[in-house]
């Protein structure tokens, strides 16, 4: 089977899935070729797994000092570009389209009838999920930006939509390894903060260590503070041997981190419904602590206190799905395409410590 990929490399948490998928579908023989939008890609960083890879600029959404700047994202954008590579990208000498919320490859296999798998966090939200300051805006773009024939979405509970909801797709190699935990380390990462900032809110806690990762850092180091340019190995180890987890309010991070039992604090986005979601879901799930706005005393309690009272632990994700996808259940009618995916299989593997807390 040949496929066409296409990632949104807006943020690190589209590529780390596709790490872990693409890991799978060549060990499943597949031939995919992996087509990135979103982010230049001089950006793009330890990408060797995905080969020669295709780019192209797609769209993308600016922040500025922990807030969405949708003026600025609406100059950025290109519209007559995205749709001249829409346009000009062909999609039907391949099997099939897999798209994880990126633009490009998901409107060509429209015009051109190719099958298109959706695969993502964002299709979660065209189901009865955690809201937080919805609106119409936001719902035509989770519909129509990476649209496709079949749509399934990734979240840490399927709130009953078992059949159309996943869980997370992970790097469980990193789980089987994990290193000892180092009680004190604290891993960060809040790349649409002012770096600054996040420095005076840290400096004061002394007792414990912090590994800052955000784009535009150089490698160093000011006594309990550790500063870290974008890395892929080196974050993992990082994530791996931290205690706990301070962050915006993604999907992917926090996944991983609810797999190794970290203790969390989110600050979600101000302005990106996505992750005010999230954060409310990790709140009604009891998965992770949240805050509004960063403060020294806020992290400094939040250190201090308890963990989330729930704990999970997820299945291998990405195998499951590609062994169901490269299994032969393709419908050859490109009009009536499906491949139906045993999802519930997947919620009855995943673990839940506390199944009194979750939503019915």
């Amino acid at each position: 089977m040949r496929l066409l990929y296409g990632v949104q490399a807006t943020g690190n948490g589209h590529i780390s899935r596709a790490r872990a998928m693409a890991a799978q579908l060549q060990q499943h023989g597949a031939k995919v070729d992996f087509l990135f939008s979103g982010r230049a890609a001089h950006a793009l960083f330890d990408m060797e797994c995905f080969g020669h890879f295709a780019w192209r600029r797609g769209l993308t959404f600016v922040s500025h000092a922990g807030q969405l700047n949708y003026w600025q994202s609406l100059q950025q954008a290109n519209l007559k570009q995205l749709w001249r590579d829409q346009q000009q990208l062909q999609t039907q000498h391949y099997d099939l389209v897999l798209t994880d919320f990126e633009p490009v490859t998901a409107w060509a296999a429209r015009r051109q009838g190719t099958p298109c798998i959706a695969l993502g966090h964002q299709y979660a939200f065209l189901h009865n999920i955690p809201k937080q300051d919805d609106n119409l805006l936001s719902r035509q773009v989770f519909r129509y930006f990476a649209p496709a024939q079949q749509r399934l979405g990734l979240h840490w509970h399927h709130f009953g939509a078992a059949a159309a909801i996943a869980p997370p797709i992970l790097d469980l190699l990193l789980h089987h390894n994990a290193p000892q935990q180092q009680d004190n380390s604290v891993l960060v990462y809040l790349p649409f903060e002012d770096q600054k900032f996040v420095h005076q809110l840290l400096k004061p806690l002394r007792q414990y260590r912090f590994d800052i990762y955000a784009p535009g850092l150089t490698p160093a180091q000011e006594g309990h503070l550790h500063f870290h340019p974008p890395s892929h190995q080196h974050f993992k180890q990082q994530l791996a041997t931290a205690a706990a987890v301070l962050s915006n309010a993604g999907f992917e991070l926090i996944s991983e981190a609810l797999q190794l039992k970290k203790k969390i604090l989110v600050k979600p986005l101000k302005g990106q419904m996505e992750q005010a979601s999230n954060a409310l879901a990790l709140q009604q799930l009891q998965l992770a602590h949240q805050c509004k706005e960063l403060t020294t005393e806020v992290i400094g309690n939040w250190l201090a206190g308890p963990r989330a009272l729930q704990q999970v632990q997820y299945p291998d994700v990405a195998a499951a799905l590609c062994q169901q996808l490269l299994a032969g259940k393709l419908a050859v009618d490109k009009n009536n395409f499906s491949c139906p995916f045993a999802i519930n299989t997947l919620w009855q593997q995943s673990r839940f410590l506390r199944p009194d807390l979750l939503p019915a």
